[in-house]
């Protein structure tokens, strides 16, 4: 590994140590499920998560929603334990359990102290195999993903993402939101939950990955008690439904809109390539990455234009998204649009600066580092890796990937956006 990786002027410890990520093994069981575990000695806890290979591109025509409600309703009550106890098994101990739905994975996980590993192991099985939806609870659950909806729609930056996804995957399931339309909700029946869980909460789907004093035996005998006894699925394989990403239109809509701020949202589609994969996130912590990054220097200190700007990068199964959102004023719109053009055209990203490529370097080795000192998105990176990549890259591995790119790298990412050819454009203007 490379000396100069990261700076030790700030301690003692040397880059080897504070890139170690402990030791990191894996399992399938006999059934095909499939575990992570990454021991961390100093900590007293565990983040034990279970991840379903299957989140809202997976719902059916019709029931958009499902797999994000799915993840609401398990916590309403299983054959051992009602609502109450299900929080309030763990909370006693003075852990916490929470989960998460995107648009192709579902994670339900829980932290608590490492004596109570076992009750961790029962409950999420619990969870994720005995639920039983019960009808007064579900339709309260709705109430709720209701109100979640509703507040997406009075959060115009997050609702103009929805909207944009709606445009760029037409009559497929990347556009529909992963909460689901009110109608949609509404449509919902235990039968539906029962043929989506049979269908991909099996074991060749799921991960369980655990970070934190874990002894990877103890979590290969935890595992194989809780879930050991599911069955392969059976029949067809759940397969996803692919996105062509040669069939994206750019496409360009300005929309009124009951906002006080005009809201843009650049953003294109492109074909899943590994060989970027760095080089695109290098591009993204250029553009994005705090208040030195180039948007926030170029559209707010420079030129006052936005309160705020960032860019982001989805990276699922057949295709890698890009956005750049920025908020501004109504009379600054064509402006903004216009610098951000000139970004993308001008030398800053078509030949960029080693000095900067060497910045954004340090910035993504810093978050890396930093992040280790996070149990739960350690956890995360273990499983999304696993999912994503097929394999576990440990930190220092990810370290000597992010030191390999060069601007050339980087240059060759920016081009493989296609952009502007390819570059969509959706604007809230505001009505009043």
């Amino acid at each position: 590994m490379r000396k100069n990786i990261v700076s030790t002027s700030a301690g003692t410890a040397q880059p080897g140590e504070r890139l170690a990520a402990g030791i990191i093994r894996s399992a399938t069981l006999p059934n095909g499920l499939r575990l992570l575990s990454n021991h961390v000695p100093y900590v007293h806890s565990v983040t034990l998560g279970v991840w379903i290979n299957a989140g809202s591109r997976e719902d059916p025509a019709g029931l958009e929603g499902l797999a994000h409600f799915i993840e609401h309703a398990v916590f309403k009550g299983t054959r051992k334990r009602d609502y109450v106890e299900i929080a309030r098994c763990i909370e006693q101990t003075g852990g916490y359990i929470d989960a998460w739905t995107t648009k192709e994975q579902t994670c339900i996980y829980v932290r608590c102290l490492r004596e109570h590993l076992a009750l961790a192991f029962d409950l999420l099985a619990d969870l994720v195999r005995d639920p039983v939806f019960p009808e007064d609870e579900l339709a309260k659950e709705k109430e709720v993903v209701l109100e979640e909806i509703a507040g997406v729609n009075d959060t115009p930056e997050e609702l103009i993402f929805e909207d944009f996804d709606r445009r760029s995957f037409p009559g497929h399931s990347l556009a529909t939101a992963i909460l689901g339309t009110e109608e949609s909700i509404g449509r919902i029946d235990e039968a539906d939950l029962r043929r989506f869980m049979k269908r991909h909460y099996v074991p060749g789907k799921m991960v369980v990955a655990a970070v934190g004093n874990i002894d990877h035996d103890e979590l290969s005998r935890l595992a194989d008690d809780c879930f050991g006894s599911m069955a392969p699925a059976t029949g067809d394989a759940a397969g996803r439904e692919l996105f062509d990403a040669g069939n994206y239109t750019p496409f360009k809509a300005t929309l009124k809109k009951s906002v006080c701020q005009a809201q843009i949202l650049l953003g294109t589609v492109i074909p899943r390539d590994d060989r970027h994969y760095w080089g695109l996130m290098l591009l993204n912590t250029m553009l994005s990455s705090g208040m030195s990054s180039i948007l926030n220097l170029e559209l707010r200190e420079k030129r006052g234009l936005v309160y705020q700007a960032y860019s982001s990068m989805a990276f699922l199964d057949d295709i890698t998204t890009f956005n750049i959102y920025a908020g501004t004023d109504r009379g600054k719109t064509a402006t903004t649009l216009e610098t951000i053009a000139e970004l993308f055209s001008g030398k800053a990203i078509r030949e960029p600066d080693p000095a900067e490529i060497a910045a954004a370097k340090s910035k993504m080795l810093g978050s890396l580092i930093m992040g280790m000192e996070k149990m739960t998105r350690r956890m995360s990176s273990l499983a999304q890796g696993l999912l994503y990549f097929g394999t576990v890259i440990p930190p220092a591995e990810k370290a000597g990937l992010i030191e390999s790119v060069d601007s050339a790298a980087v240059t060759a990412a920016a081009e493989s956006l296609g952009v502007p050819a390819l570059l969509s454009t959706l604007i809230y203007k505001p009505s009043r």
